[in-house]
């Protein structure tokens, strides 16, 4: 299991990606659409996502196997994204969430 991003809800996803390149130096955006953003400053990922589709969340990456072990062990269901990955969150003490995550393509190794 590896750390993958840390994701922030933002009611406008440009202007935080915008802010973000503009503010700490040599951060740069990894992906960009209309409702999430992802960047890479300081050496963390950081997405900026929309309210109504996803929680505020830290990201871990696992091989599709472990995602799979994972899910079972905890009783949820696993979510494809439109990027060929799968996922699913966990809710953490405080009222955050987890999500682990996997892509596709990812080898057992690259993953932990």
């Amino acid at each position: 299991m590896q750390f993958d991003h840390v994701a922030l809800r933002v009611p406008d996803v440009a202007a935080a990606l915008a802010w973000w390149q503009q503010t700490v130096p040599g951060a740069t955006v990894l992906y960009a659409d209309e409702t999430w953003g992802l960047l890479e400053a300081g050496g963390a990922k950081v997405a900026f996502v929309i309210a109504e589709q996803h929680p505020d969340h830290l990201a871990y990456k696992v091989s599709v196997a472990q995602l799979e072990r994972l899910a079972a062990e905890h009783g949820v269901a696993i979510d494809g994204h439109r990027d060929g990955s799968r996922s699913f969150y966990l809710e953490a003490p405080g009222e955050h969430r987890v999500e682990v995550i996997a892509y596709p393509n990812v080898l057992e190794e690259d993953a932990e």
